[in-house]
Order: structure tokens, then sequence, then C-alpha cells
């Protein structure tokens, strides 16, 4: 760190270079970490491969001082020969936290955990500072604890007490527990090792790095398939273009690999401007066309002609016409919105084509957005403001606007909206991570979706799917033993080429004002069936929403059709929900879980204005570890894409996937469709306040 220091009367942080990756994944040198971060919002994807170990990574900047990291390798079997597999396949958790800031006399400083929750393979800790001396320059200086301190260490802080399981040949590595477990204890404990490096951008295209390594490698070398002959690393990458860079990296004198990189961040668009049509502007009514109010002398009689003339607008914007009421002064619409995942963007359509399409009399314009046959939210707009305001910012605007609950304030659904049914034949793949002898499994085929509305309350959806090739059903199944079989009896789920991933009723009203409740009865989902009811309190201006569910659902036949097994249970929570502005989200749930364990799952979420989402979850409950079995607790990351994010083009679609080291029986909820929070969140004011920059588009 020294070397650090004594540059510290040079230059701020260089901005112009692209964040280095190591091998592991993580933002730093060649195997060890540095103080730089990735840019807002960047997601990372790496590929590591050298002779005895390949990894993944998936790193996310979730914020401008928290980088997370998700890393998934495989190493020679020979690393834990009592496993008995070829290949030992780890998962393991990264977080870093960045202290201070660079300025023109100070470095970097970060602090972080590696594989803070293993085996054991990986994990250490470290404080680590990043100076840049020059544009494209910087030297980074740091302690290690852990594997990190394990080579040449100066000193030793306390004891890093570890729960053996064995012993690899005469070396002294050993694998802490099942993974999963959060060994406090050992954190920034035992011995504790310099290391040092340096990161040189050649030019535009290539970067070297060299670093000095606190790592000993000493797993790989006890498991014979390393040798640590120098503590000198040394990289070389080219930048691809296109957010992708390779590298060729030679590590302690005995390997060579190579790495390629992929960056995305999802607050930059792969396109520069959208694609659709742009919106008309406002009409500007005449002085004293407001005062008109020959029309309302028709009575009734007019009521076709508006509510055509206003559908014709809204058709051309891919919005819909769920009711409409208007007096001589006001107008309500209930909005069907199929087309804009940026909610803000249909409510100015709308209320564009209210202004254009309206009689002159009406002055007070009133939007409910429909959500599953519910009003979400009233949105009221003054027409004066819309006449002056359109060619100002959509703040000024928004500071006007009026967002309040619909109960009670819900005009007529159209007679002619129920009953109808909507169909969809569409292709489909499923995946199955982390298997214990394949890493990725997949399922392709075709899903047919129906939904018979019978009105604005009851709808009959289901869903059917047909394999055309695919190997999840090769995964092993677990039948269990203390533990009952919740989940990880699923390979057996999909032997059957078809299935009925499910077929039931569901109900949903708004019956007060802040109270949302729904219900449903049937297959929910691949592998459970019977009943299930929840209640959601969520001010349409507050950030907290607070839900309670509660089912009583038995375990479908593995056939995945209208039989079920004999396990039966009752599973429910509370919920607590929480919009922390800027785009963060968390998420408490507190119940007893399909298996009948009891306890809590946290999740954190980030959604940037575009409708990505990068997320991560933890459950934790009275089940011991050992009952659970590999990764002690239930875990996860997950993340959505819009898919108007690639097309640049308005589609209310979106691919969401979660991401489970392990799925095991432990903290294992019910997956159902059309849960009450998402779909009326979106049109509260938290939500529409952050992506209300979109409303005169």
């Amino acid at each position: 760190m020294c070397c650090v220091c004594a540059a510290s009367g040079a230059i701020a942080a260089d901005s112009s270079s692209e964040t280095n990756y190591t091998i592991w994944g993580t933002p730093g040198l060649i195997t060890l970490p540095d103080a730089h971060l990735a840019p807002n919002g960047e997601a990372t994807s790496t590929f590591t491969f050298m002779e005895g170990t390949g990894a993944a990574a998936l790193t996310f900047q979730f914020s401008d001082r928290i980088t997370a990291t998700f890393r998934y390798a495989g190493v020679d079997g020979a690393i834990n020969p009592f496993q008995g597999q070829d290949i030992y396949f780890d998962r393991s958790f990264d977080l870093r936290y960045r202290i201070f800031d660079e300025t023109p006399y100070l470095p970097a400083l970060a602090i972080g955990l590696q594989d803070f929750a293993g085996t054991g393979l990986y994990s250490g800790e470290y404080v680590v500072a990043t100076k840049t001396i020059a544009p494209g320059f910087s030297l980074t200086g740091g302690l290690g604890f852990g594997r990190l301190g394990s080579y040449d260490p100066i000193t030793t802080i306390g004891d890093r007490p570890s729960r053996l399981i064995s012993e690899i040949g005469t070396g002294s590595f050993v694998f802490e527990g099942l993974g999963g477990t959060f060994n406090v204890d050992n954190y920034f404990k035992g011995d504790v090792a310099p290391f040092a490096g340096l990161s040189w951008d050649i030019n535009d295209k290539w970067r070297l790095v060299a670093e000095y390594s606190s790592d000993a490698f000493d797993a790989e070398e006890a498991a014979g398939f390393f040798e640590n002959k120098t503590p000198l690393n040394f990289s070389l990458s080219y930048d691809l273009g296109g957010d992708s860079s390779l590298s060729l990296f030679a590590l302690n004198g005995d390997k060579v690999g190579v790495q390629a990189s992929f960056r995305l961040n999802p607050r930059k668009s792969p396109n520069p401007t959208g694609t659709e049509n742009a919106p008309l502007p406002v009409r500007v009514r005449a002085p004293g066309e407001a005062e008109l109010l020959g029309w309302t002398e028709m009575g009734d009689a007019a009521m076709p002609t508006i509510r055509e003339n206003l559908q014709n607008q809204l058709d051309r914007d891919g919005l819909a016409i769920a009711g409409l009421d208007v007096t001589a002064r006001e107008a309500t619409l209930l909005l069907e919105n199929t087309r804009y995942d940026a909610e803000p963007q249909a409510i100015g359509r709308a209320a564009r084509a209210m202004a254009s399409q309206l009689p002159y009399s009406i002055e007070t314009f009133h939007i409910i957005p429909v959500s599953n046959g519910m009003g979400a939210s009233r949105i009221t707009f003054r027409r004066t403001d819309l006449e002056n305001m359109q060619f100002t910012t959509a703040d000024a605007i928004r500071e006007r606007m009026v967002v309040d609950d619909a109960a009670g304030k819900m005009p007529q659904f159209n007679e002619d909206l129920y009953p109808s049914i909507d169909y969809q034949i569409a292709p489909y793949y499923q995946t199955g991570y982390f298997d214990v002898h394949r890493p990725l499994r997949a399922d392709f085929g075709v899903r047919f979706r129906s939904t018979l509305s019978l009105n604005e309350h009851f709808k009959l959806a289901g869903s059917a799917t047909y394999r055309f090739f695919g190997d999840i059903a090769k995964s092993t199944p677990d039948y269990g033993g203390k533990v009952p079989p919740v989940r990880t009896l699923g390979p057996l789920y999909y032997d059957d080429p078809f299935g009925i991933e499910s077929l039931a009723m569901y109900y949903q009203a708004h019956p007060f004002r802040n109270i949302y409740v729904s219900g449903r009865a049937g297959l929910l989902e691949n592998m459970y069936g019977g009943v299930s009811g929840e209640v959601l309190w969520k001010p349409v201006d507050s950030p907290l929403a607070l839900g309670i569910e509660v089912s009583r659902v038995r375990q479908r036949e593995v056939d995945r059709r209208f039989d079920f097994r004999d396990y039966e249970v009752t599973t429910g929570h509370a919920s607590a929900y929480y919009d922390f502005g800027n785009g963060y989200f968390g998420r408490l749930d507190v119940g007893q879980y399909l298996a009948g364990d009891r306890g809590a799952t946290v999740t954190l979420l980030r959604t940037f204005d575009n409708g990505w989402t990068f997320g991560a979850f933890a459950t934790k409950t009275d089940m011991s570890a050992e009952d659970f079995g590999e990764g002690s607790f239930d875990k996860g990351i997950m993340f959505t894409m819009p898919l108007s994010y690639t097309l640049q083009s308005p589609r209310r679609v979106t691919f969401t996937e979660v991401i489970r080291p392990l799925q095991r029986n432990g903290g294992a909820r019910l997956s159902v469709s059309n849960r009450l929070y998402g779909g009326l969140a979106e049109y509260h004011r938290p939500s529409l306040d952050q992506e209300y920059g979109r409303f005169w588009r």
C-alpha cells in the first residue's frame, strides 16, 4: 500500500479506462481486487479457463459504492476427492464496499468479502487502495486475509477457526461446512499478507496488468494440479469493442489461461432512439371554447361518438378504453395499457388523446389504469395544464398531477368487454441450474396459454407445455429424508413431454380504500394445487405496503395432470414491501414454507428507468443446515429484461430469470401468478415518479 500513498500527489481517478476484471470475475487485477468501481449499474459476465479450473461469474455494480458477485467454478475433482466427481463445482458470493473515493492526493479505498458464505474454497477478506498516477495507469496495494493472506504472511490477527470436513493430501486447506453459512468468526482473522499491482492502458485497445499475489493457491497445489513457483502474475487484455474484451494471463509461473468479459449497462440503450410514433400535440382550446356546453343537451346520445373518437386516437398508441364516464366538466377513463412498459408514457398518451378528442368544456381528466380488472390508482390532470405545459419538462406536469385511490370512483366497465377469451401459442424454454453433474440444463418446446375473463373480478386461466427436447428430467431427484421433498422431486415433473403448468380460477377486487384482495383455486403451479388468498394494504402515495397470503395446497402427481400425491401443507407469509426511491426496493416475507419450516425471506432489487431489474434474495428458516443440505439455506439472484430494451419499440413484455445455486426443500415457496403488489405499485406515486420523464414521449 505504500507504493500507492507515495504517488498520492498525482491526479484524480481516471474515468477513461474501463474496469478490469479478475479471473474470479470481480473488479481488480488478475487474482486480486483493486479499489476501482465499474460504472453504476453495470453488469459484467466473465468466463475464465485454465488447466484444472474454469469459472463463470456475474458481477453487478449495485450502487455507486456496493459491488456484488456470484461465481460458479468447476475445479479438478482432486480438490475434493471425497465428493467422487471428476469436476468439483463450487458456488460463491462476493461483496465489496468502497469506503473512500479517489481524490487528487488520496487513493480510493475499498473493503471486501470473497466467498463469504461458501465452502471456503475461495474465502478471504481484504482492504485495498488504488491510485491513478496518470491517465490509464494506476497502482494498487492491499492486505489480504484467508485465501488472500496465504502467501508469505507478515502477521497474524487472532484465530481463524474452521469447521473441518477434510484435509486434502498433505496440504493445510480445509472445506468449511456445507457451504452457505456465514462464518463471521473467520472474517479478517488469521494470517495477513500484502499484495500489490499495476494496471497500464497501453492504448485504447491493449491493457497490461501485473501483480504480486498474496494467494498461494494452497488448495490447488495440495490437489496436485498447480505449482506456486512465483507470486508474480501477468495479463494482457484486448478490447474487442461492443463492451467485450479478451485476456491472456500467466499465473504463478505455472499456468496460462484465457478470460472473456462481457459488459452490459442497462442505463445505456443498444440503440440511440425509440421507433414508436411520435405523440400528437395537445390541442389548445381557443378563447371561449371551454364554455361550449351545447353537446350536453344531447345527453346519452353523445356518448357513442365521444367514445369512438377517443378510441380511434388511442388505437394509434396501442391503448384501449375499458370504461368511460363524462360529465360537462369531468371525464374518467378506465385505461387498458397493453403496450407501454413505462407506465407514465401510457398515461401521457392517454391524456393527450383526451385533450384532443373530448368536448372542450371538460376541464378535469381522471385516468384510472386497470390491472387485472382493478383500478390501480386514479390520476388526475387539469386540461389547461396539459395545454400550457406540453413543451415543458415532465417534472412540471408531474407536480400538477394528483394521484389518489380509485376505490369507489370507478365507472362501469364496457358492456362488450366480458366475457372474453384470449390465448397464445409461443415457444418456451426452461432452465435448470447447478446440477451436481452439469451446471446448466434446459428444455425447449411450445407453451399454450389461455384466459377466459368472465367479468372484471373473475377469470379462468391456464397454461400447458409440450417439450420437444431437453434434459431437465435427467437431473437426479432427491426423495428427501427428514425433510419432505417439496422441491427436490422437481426433475420427475419434466419426464413426460406434456404437462399442465396451471389451471385455476382467479378473483381480484379493490373493495375499500388502500385494500386489495385476491384468491385463486385449482392447479396453481407445476407441483402444487389448492386454494390461496391474499390481502394487500397499499396507499397510492406511500412507499410502504403490507400484505398477507395464506394457501392450503397439495402436491401434484409427477405427470402434471389432475392427480395428487399425499403431501398436503398450509403455507403463508406476512409481507412488507418498501420502495426506497431511486430504483431501490426491498421486501421482507415472514411465515411458513412448503416443507413446514418457518422463517423469513429478504429480497433487495434495483430497477432502472428503462425497466431493467437486478436483485438478490436469501431465506433463513428454522430448518438446520444439516437438514437443508448443501448450501445451508436458500438464496439466489435474479434479473428482469424488458423486451423494449433491445427492440427499441414499446412492448409490455419482460424476460425474468431467477438463478439459485441450488434448489432444495428448505425455504421453498409456492410459485403463483397474478400476485397483487407488482401490477398495482407500478401505477402508484413512488413508481410513477421514477419513470415520469417519459410522460411527454
